[in-house]
């Protein structure tokens, strides 16, 4: 049976995301200055994030797996989500840094488990209504706005050793919410697939895992040094936390009218237009952090950068992946885009921050997105 918007699983499924991404509006914005403050520097940080990202690479295709031989994701993303905040509560036992690789790897072994299958079952319970995910997942951004810019504050009040406390408290919510999720199996699971290798074969699935990893190694030094970035050309806090805030409301809007611009629109041409302002986005950003408003404009482009690109890829791994290959397609999404893509582009912004400058840094991964609009335009030529 089709879901709608007013149907039950809608406000259940909701709350998963608003708290899932309300973690990463504190996460993002504000975990790399608690590590500085700690007293690392900008490869030990570097490496840290990169380690968070490295995990997805391995950890959703183990737990794609299980979810599709047994069927049950729900329990799968309890089970990750508790064992999440089981891990993550060991950065309280020591900021020793070689403790926090430890803690840092076995949390998001876990946390990173939990939401490729959490996609998977949203998309199960939409049935053919599958263009009201991004109203679902569009609470999921609105999480992320609150904690970014309400964290700014408490911050300023108390400092940035609260960030770990609020974390806690979020990874136990994204629990607690995961309870009332039910499970649902999927609608095409009966249908026939074909191998898994077949799938990977075709020339237009693997342009779009490609672009989809390029996009997100040119996202990598974004993610971990945006918040230092702007804090050491004499931004505050707050500001900080409402720069951020205001890219993911970018990415709301755009979450809004997805629905309608995919079909009138297509999946390659968003995809094209969105690895092109990409692309801008990391010029200006390069060169222009000293003004405001370029800074305004280069957080309104995240519109593109991640709201057109995520729901695309979202949209057309559903449709090349299904029945059997349904969690592994997803798995297999997050590990090389958000996993080996994130973690590259953390890496090598760490170890060239200091040396060469936030300019480089940013202006290669303008490179990166260059090169995922290459191969998007010669590869991805699906109409819808």
């Amino acid at each position: 049976m089709n879901q709608t918007p007013q149907a039950a699983p809608y406000w259940r499924l909701s709350s998963f995301y608003f708290f899932y991404f309300a973690s990463l509006g504190v996460l993002l914005p504000y975990w790399t200055p608690y590590l500085k403050s700690l007293g690392f520097n900008s490869v030990q940080i570097g490496l840290l994030m990169a380690l968070v990202m490295g995990t997805k690479i391995i950890a959703p295709n183990i737990w794609g797996w299980i979810a599709d031989r047994t069927g049950k994701r729900m329990s799968i993303v309890r089970l990750a989500s508790l064992l999440s905040v089981a891990c993550f509560a060991g950065v309280f036992i020591s900021s020793d840094y070689f403790w926090l690789i430890f803690v840092m790897i076995s949390f998001s072994f876990f946390w990173n488990a939990s939401l490729p299958q959490f996609e998977a079952t949203t998309m199960n319970h939409l049935g053919a209504d599958t263009h009201v995910y991004n109203t679902i997942r569009m609470w999921g951004s609105i999480g992320f706005v609150l904690l970014a810019v309400g964290l700014g504050y408490v911050v300023d009040e108390y400092g940035l050793n609260i960030v770990p406390v609020g974390l806690l408290i979020l990874f136990i919510l994204i629990w607690l919410a995961s309870l009332i999720v039910p499970d649902q199996p999927s609608q095409h699971m009966s249908q026939q697939s074909q191998p898994f290798r077949h799938v990977l074969a075709r020339t237009e699935v693997r342009a779009l895992l490609l672009s989809c990893f390029l996009i997100q190694v040119s996202h990598g030094p974004y993610y971990t040094f945006f918040s230092i970035y702007l804090e050491e050309a004499g931004y505050g806090s707050v500001l900080i936390g409402e720069l951020w805030a205001l890219g993911v409301l970018a990415e709301i809007i755009m979450f809004l009218f997805m629905y309608r611009m995919l079909p009138k629109l297509g999946s390659r041409k968003l995809l094209l237009m969105a690895c092109m302002m990409t692309t801008l986005r990391w010029v200006m950003l390069a060169l222009y952090v000293d003004s405001l408003a370029f800074l305004i404009i280069v957080q309104l482009l995240h519109a593109a950068s991640f709201g057109i690109v995520h729901a695309v890829a979202i949209h057309l791994i559903h449709r090349f992946f299904t029945g059997q290959n349904q969690g592994k397609g997803q798995a297999l999404y997050s590990s090389l885009s958000f996993g080996a893509g994130g973690a590259i582009g953390s890496l090598y912004s760490g170890f060239i921050w200091e040396s060469q400058g936030p300019v480089v840094v940013f202006m290669i991964a303008a490179v990166f997105s260059l090169a995922a609009f290459i191969i998007s335009w010669r590869g991805i030529h699906v109409t819808t």
